[in-house]
């Protein structure tokens, strides 16, 4: 038996486990061909996984883990050099692959091994530990090349508990999702998530509202998804009578990777009667948090700790920040068996991430609600904002300016100023490109719904803003970008300027919202 899969042999005949399109594998057929690619991977050491979203990636990653040799996901959609480097990296005696599937150059050089998803053979005896590498997943390298989580398998087993326990998740649900499967929402919450509860999941192949509403109107329990396509959804109700009866009759919705914004919160909510809840987590912490099945789905937060997960909130210098005040920012620090244990060949990358008594350092900031909840403001690197002797989350002013009718896509960051230190710089894709909102009516809309020093002191106007595979916005590329209209008030700089010893009185504060790019390697 398995010890990550019992269903494989436990669960009943003819159950699907898989469902990719019009093609499916019942937990027999997946454990007989899971079981008879392990029975190729004896060589020991690591393997590759030409991760498309397809039946063979899961089995092949499924067979990995029952042969004890961790599997290095790889994204397709990567470029030449990035996957010659993680290729490099991690050194994979074979690459696993679809039959028939294209590898470009870099990935050509391993030997290859075609994935049988019809083949027949035993599910090995489990002998790996606990504490044995799973996976070894890449994040995207902000600041240099992509370095290897090394994740081991009781991170795995641990997330899927604690989120089984939140969101009641048993062998009962189906779960719904597009996602890709080199990452660890698709791959590890998506796939390997519904096979350890013995449920099933469907895999769309590539989202489409249509795909959702069919599929969660023919017994599909759950949905996981990213903001961009609970975006994309929001949009089509008032359209699609069938996917707001389809999501009205979900038993969960659930959104990760970045921030859902609360207007499409807002508008999901009031078409179907049912709220998305969120959930964080990273490529080397796996999950940290999320709303509760049987709690409070509150807009613009991430919920509680789970079970297991150890979660403090530290100033600068390292002090841990004990009040639950809703407004005191502090960097997220989490201990628990859910953490990664080294980025592969970089100790010194290892040592630095976790403090003296086993903290990970997350790099993201947040604050924490009265009643426990987390309310995540942005990463430390990039959505920070010292302006005016305040600490200012770039979330909650995306979240107000997406609330504003004439902004469709919204990003806040902070630029250097010789008076304020920081100022606030609001990059905007207008709604009507021929008549985009203006600096002053921008400004005016923020403070009116947080406070006036919270307000953007520039727009600049575009026609889409970059994001990365999993929808998120990459705030490191907008300093490259052109703006089209960038606009100043001097009035308000002055204005700004005489807030500044109120906010050096009064510290840090922080409102409603989320950063919409929590970093880099948000799972």
């Amino acid at each position: 038996m398995s010890s990550l899969f019992p269903a494989l042999t436990d669960a009943p005949a003819g159950r699907t486990a898989l469902r990719f399109g019009e093609r499916s594998l019942t937990y027999a057929e997946l454990a007989a061909a899971a079981g008879a690619t392990a029975g190729r991977l004896t060589g020991g050491g690591r393997v590759a996984v030409w991760a498309t979203p397809t039946l063979e990636t899961a089995v092949a990653v499924v067979a990995a883990l029952l042969a004890g040799v961790p599997a290095v996901p790889l994204n397709p959609r990567s470029g030449e050099k990035e996957l010659a480097h993680i290729l490099s990296d991690s050194a994979p005696a074979l690459v696993l692959a679809a039959p028939g599937a294209e590898l470009p150059s870099p990935v050509s050089e391993p030997a290859r091994l075609d994935v049988d998803v019809r083949a027949g053979g035993p599910v090995p005896e489990d002998r790996a530990g606990e504490g044995d590498p799973a996976l070894v997943v890449y994040t995207s390298g902000t600041t240099g090349p992509p370095k290897g989580a090394v994740i081991p398998r009781r991170a795995v087993a641990a997330t899927l508990d604690a989120l089984a326990d939140a969101w009641r998740w048993t062998g009962d649900d189906v779960l719904v999702h597009g996602l890709p499967l080199f990452h660890v929402h698709g791959l590890v919450l998506g796939v390997l998530g519904p096979l350890r509860r013995g449920g099933s999941v469907r895999h769309l192949g590539r989202f489409t509202t249509e795909g959702v509403a069919r599929e969660l109107n023919a017994g599909a329990t759950m949905l996981f998804g990213v903001p961009t396509m609970y975006h994309r959804i929001a949009e089509a109700l008032p359209d699609e009578p069938e996917l707001v009866k389809a999501l009205a009759g979900a038993r969960l919705l659930v959104s990760g990777s970045a921030a859902l914004p609360v207007h499409d919160h807002e508008r999901i909510a009031a078409a179907t009667g049912r709220r998305v809840i969120e959930r964080y987590g990273m490529t080397e912490t796996l999950m940290n948090t999320s709303v509760r099945a049987d709690g409070e789905a509150r807009a613009g937060t991430v919920g509680v700790p789970l079970p297991g997960v150890e979660l403090r909130l530290v100033e600068e210098d390292g002090t841990e920040i004990a009040a639950y005040d809703g407004e005191t920012v502090g960097e997220i620090q989490v201990r628990g068996a859910n953490l990664f244990t080294e980025y592969l060949n970089r100790p010194d990358a290892t040592a630095a991430a976790f403090t003296a008594d086993g903290f990970f350092r997350t790099g993201d900031m947040a604050v924490r609600d009265p009643d426990g909840y987390v309310r995540i403001v942005g990463r430390k690197a990039t959505d920070l904002i010292k302006s005016g002797g305040y600490k200012i989350g770039a979330g909650e002013i995306e979240n107000a300016l997406l609330e504003h009718p004439g902004v469709r896509e919204a990003a806040v960051t902070g630029e250097p100023d010789a008076d304020l230190g920081e100022r606030i710089v609001a990059w905007v894709v207008p709604a009507d490109p021929q008549d985009p909102p203006g600096l002053e009516e921008l400004a005016d809309h923020v403070a009116r719904r947080l406070a006036p020093h919270k307000r953007p002191r520039a727009v600049r106007h575009l026609g889409a803003l970059p994001r990365n595979d999993m929808g998120k916005i990459m705030k490191r590329a907008l300093g490259q970008e052109q703006g089209q209209g960038q606009e100043q008030s001097q009035g308000q700089e002055q204005s700004q300027g005489q807030e500044q010893g109120q906010g050096q009185r009064q510290g840090g504060e922080q409102g409603q919202g989320q950063g919409q790019g929590q970093g880099q390697s948000r799972g």
